[in-house]
């Protein structure tokens, strides 16, 4: 082996095979260079060719650069606000953020200045993107491996949030740069920066500069500050890592790197920046801030089901409430400083409504006493949840009174114990809250006083129906279970303080109702009307005198002084009408009331239905009520409630309330219907009353004058007697004397011998008359009778009382009877016979005088006429009984029925009583057999009792 070193390797020089040249040479190298220079542009043109390659290979599937202005501000925050136009809740998508677009010439110089100073420094001269930049991030993001540089321009970071996904490659950027482009090309600087702003991410839901400044600060864009601009632009970085809640000295520290650079881009001085960095931060507080939060829930329901969540969430409308921002608040603060009080009496939640009663509109809504406290489901509605009213319902039953009794003020009612039928289950015995009766009282003392029994009373007079009838007029809905009871007028059903507040501005419209509305108008983004506030409906739901009457009885102050004092917190220096009301172991307490244009309703009680320290409606709710009422109220001069025509005022006896006499002991001034007014009808209850000596009976015309004396009674009639002899006083007679009678004028003739048709003359003339039938029987002593007349109910006076047609019957003797019936069911009697003979020529009438029996009383039931009305001349029926005999004995019936013949009806006398005009017959009814003669009842000795109803 040859261990030698060997030379270092190095390369041959090839052999120079070349020509030599020599003047040649020149021209040899010009032909390079052309060649040379070719070769460059050749490679020039196929890199622009390349680009414009990759150009349209990337820019083939990109979004048109035009989408820009649809795509950008996909969706736009709904803004709740109220009658005025303020805020009082902007509703986003919980998934997404609230957003409040903007226009260019609505932003401040100094948030245009520090969003270019700190993200795009060449904005506004820039191409849409920075070429040295993109190949500066390419060569530092290709060395590390990975896409990690940003070197996003403005317009760059508008595609990638409107076109692109955030994923991180070579190709996305490329794509970005493209389209950034020609957005440039396509758009002026103004509109991109715009779009820019209220497309970019500020935190804590904040969309764009809009929302952001409304969010961080509480005011409008076109309000901020130095300070305040350069704090949310430096957000655009890292929202959550420059959250100022969170983080506030990182927030202070951004925001001073903000302001450096504004400072270095010549945007503003030194002094300027230093004083905006030493400035505090003055955030509002982090809270989602909703003003009248259960109204603004309400009406969002209501939007989201018209419209449907995408719009509500993303359609960005302006919805004007019927809200009063002034009003919500005083109503908020107004719970706010008696909820103590309240709370010590065992109620830890209140709520209320308030309602312009001309229109309809919801003023103000307090859903709970603090939307935000679990503790007593404050975000739970009660203005809207079904609770028991207590007595505020009790004006609605008496109005259904009004309307079907003629009921008014002045209606004498009765405050006694009382059980009232119930059907299968025991008697209902409702009781007064004070355990108490008051007696005889007025509509309005009992209604001022909130008395239970006569409220009851009034139900069973108006029905369930009636009462239901009556409040779902006024516009409650809530009464729909089929078992409801008298109790119903104690408020035993449920209704919602929305429902009972409307009902009762019914009352404070005149009788007109406008159904509550929370909505004026909607309009969309782009300012389009989507509801208009549009016409007023009303309608009459009631006489408007009427309401005026409930009214007036509402807003007497004295009419409730026994009940609930003199100085009790209902009683305001401006008219106003009010009904409070508690339910069973004051679980519920109310308070409704109104002035011409405001109505106010007011619950108190607890969310979970427990009850209270016995807070009753007036000491709980009725105090929230007064307070809402004259802060409302203010320095206005009051305003009485109109009264309408067909009002007419009347003394009457301040107990019956009717006419008062010289008996009555007290009188007052009562409101009544100008055509429902009781003339004629003096006082009922004072009266004096003549009384017959011998029988200490109500005495008669014709008692002897030195047997009757006149006493004075205090009458509440037979109904209330029981109460009347409990409170010590001395009950009147009820029935007339019996000993003392009227002549009677009861009797009856006829031919002796009779045939064809007869005159049956007399008289039926007694007091009391109510009616007369004449009846006929076969022999002396008949035990049934038929008609001759149906009933006549109108006296005779010595004249006819009824034609008879004797050839319906067979010959033979018979008996006629006159009953004279007196209105309270007594019965006077007389008879005559006659022989009928219709086989033979009739002789010539001999006048027979009639046999007269002594006025009798039939000695059971008054004998029942087989046909009703006036008694005509025709044919006469067969015999029927008037009353059950007892078994008959079977007699040979006649062997062929008698023919009926129609007879002319002769013309009264001069002077007698009116002709019967149709028989009360039945002809086509064959004789019936007549039973045997049975021996006759024994007479009744004396004067004929009376039958009394």
């Amino acid at each position: 082996m040859n261990n030698e070193p060997r030379e270092p390797f190095a390369l041959e020089p090839l052999p120079d095979d070349r020509p030599r040249r020599g003047a040649g040479a020149l021209s040899a190298i010009g032909q390079g260079v052309v060649t040379g220079l070719l070769l460059i542009a050749l490679g020039a043109l196929l890199a622009v060719l390349a680009a414009l390659g990759v150009y349209a290979y990337y820019a083939r599937d990109l979004p048109m650069p035009d989408e820009m202005v649809q795509r950008s501000a996909l969706f736009k925050s709904t803004k709740i606000m109220d009658r005025h136009g303020r805020v009082l809740y902007e509703v986003f998508d919980p998934y997404g953020g609230r957003r409040t677009l903007v226009r260019y010439e609505e932003l401040p110089q100094v948030v245009i200045e520090a969003t270019v100073a700190t993200e795009d420094a060449t904005f506004f001269t820039n191409p849409g993107f920075s070429p040295l930049a993109i190949a500066r991030a390419l060569y530092d993001d290709l060395r590390r491996g990975e896409i990690v540089s940003g070197a996003s321009t403005i317009t760059q970071q508008l595609v990638k949030n409107l076109f692109l996904t955030n994923e991180t490659t070579v190709e996305r950027k490329v794509k970005e740069a493209i389209l950034a482009a020609e957005i440039t090309r396509r758009y002026d600087k103004t509109e991109i920066l715009a779009v820019y702003l209220n497309e970019v991410y500020f935190g804590n839901l904040a969309y764009g500069i809009g929302s952001a400044a409304e969010t961080y600060f509480g005011k409008d864009v076109s309000a901020l500050s130095l300070p305040e601009a350069s704090l949310l632009i430096g957000l655009i970085q890292s929202p959550v890592a420059y959250d100022p809640y969170v983080a506030p000295d990182a927030a202070i520290g951004r925001r001073a790197t903000v302001l450096r650079l504004m400072r270095e881009r010549g945007y503003i001085t030194r002094a300027e920046e230093e004083a905006a960095r030493e400035a505090p931060l003055d955030l509002k507080p982090p809270t989602i801030t909703m003003e009248a939060p259960h109204l603004v829930m309400h009406v969002r329901e209501d939007l989201e089901a018209r419209f449907g969540a995408d719009v509500l969430y993303k359609g960005g409308l302006q919805v004007y409430t019927t809200l009063d921002l002034d009003l919500q608040r005083q109503a908020e603060d107004a719970i706010r400083t008696h909820l103590p009080a309240l709370q010590e009496r065992g109620a830890s939640n209140a709520a209320l409504v308030a309602i312009d009663p001309r229109t309809g509109d919801v003023l103000a809504m307090v859903g709970s006493a603090d939307f935000w406290d679990s503790a007593i489901s404050g975000q739970v509605n009660v203005a809207t949840s079904q609770r028991q009213p207590g007595s505020t319902i009790k004006p609605l039953t008496y109005l259904a009174g009004m309307e079907q009794h003629g009921w008014g003020p002045a209606t004498m009612l009765m405050d006694v114990e009382t059980s009232f039928p119930d059907g299968a289950n025991p008697p209902y015995r409702p009781v007064n809250n004070d355990g108490k009766f008051w007696g005889p009282m007025s509509l309005r003392a009992a209604l001022g006083n909130s008395r239970n029994i006569p409220a009851v009373w009034a139900l069973q007079q108006v029905g369930l129906p009636g009462l239901l009838e009556m409040a779902e007029r006024l516009g409650i809905r809530s009464l729909t279970l089929p078992d409801y009871g008298l109790s119903l007028t104690l408020g035993g059903g449920e209704v919602t303080l929305l429902e009972m507040t409307g009902a009762y501005a019914c009352l404070a419209a005149g009788g007109e109702r406008a159904a509550p509305r929370t909505i004026l108008r909607i309009e969309d983004q782009n300012d389009h009307v989507l509801q208009a506030e549009g016409e007023l409906v009303r309608e009459c739901v009631l006489d408007p005198r009427h309401a005026y009457l409930m009214t007036d009885m509402l807003a007497d102050a004295e009419a409730r002084v026994a009940a609930f004092g003199r100085d009790n917190v209902l009683a305001l220096d401006f008219p106003a009408a009010v009904k409070t009301g508690t339910t069973n172991d004051y679980r519920d307490g109310w308070a409704v009331g109104y002035t011409p244009d405001l109505v106010v309703g007011v619950w108190v009680g607890n969310s979970d239905n427990t009850p209270t320290q016995r807070l009753s409606g007036v000491r709980g709710a009725g105090v929230i009520w007064r307070d809402v009422m004259e802060r409302a109220q203010g320095n206005r001069p009051p305003v009485a409630f109109p009264r309408p025509e067909g009002i007419v005022e009347v003394e009457v006896c301040a107990v019956s309330g009717h006419p008062r006499t010289d008996l009555c002991p007290a009188s007052r001034t009562e409101l009544f219907l100008a055509d429902a007014v009781p003339e004629g009808e003096m006082c009922p209850v004072h009266r004096r009353v003549r009384i017959c000596t011998a029988t200490g009976q109500v005495a008669s015309a014709y008692c002897p004058e030195d047997a009757v004396t006149e006493r004075v009674f205090e009458d509440y009639g037979p109904e209330w007697e029981e109460w009347a002899r409990g409170r010590g006083l001395e009950i009147p007679p009820r029935q007339e004397c019996p000993q003392h009678l009227p002549p009677t004028r009861v009797h009856i003739a006829a031919p002796g011998v009779a045939a064809g048709v007869i005159d049956v003359r007399g008289a039926a003339d007694i007091p009391a008359f109510d009616h007369y039938v004449v009846e006929y029987g076969m022999g002396h002593d008949p035990q049934t009778w038929g008609s001759v007349t149906g009933r006549v109910t109108e006296p005779v006076t010595e004249g006819l009382l009824a034609r008879w047609d004797t050839r319906s019957v067979p010959d033979g003797e018979y008996t006629l009877r006159l009953l004279v019936t007196e209105s309270q069911g007594a019965v006077h009697e007389a008879r005559t016979t006659l022989r009928i003979a219709n086989a033979v020529p009739a002789p010539t009438a001999t006048q027979v005088p009639p046999t007269l029996a002594p006025p009798t009383a039939t000695p059971t039931v008054p004998p029942s006429p087989t046909a009703e009305p006036s008694p005509t001349v025709g044919e006469t029926p067969s015999l029927v009984p008037t009353a059950t005999p007892p078994p008959p004995t079977p007699t040979t019936p006649p062997t062929e029925p008698p023919t009926a013949t129609d007879t002319p009806e002769p013309t009264p006398e001069e002077g007698a009583s009116p002709t019967p005009t149709e028989a009360a017959t039945s002809p086509d009814a064959p004789p019936t057999e007549p039973p045997a003669a049975e021996p006759p009842p024994t007479p009744i000795v004396g004067p004929p009792p009376k039958v009394v109803d």
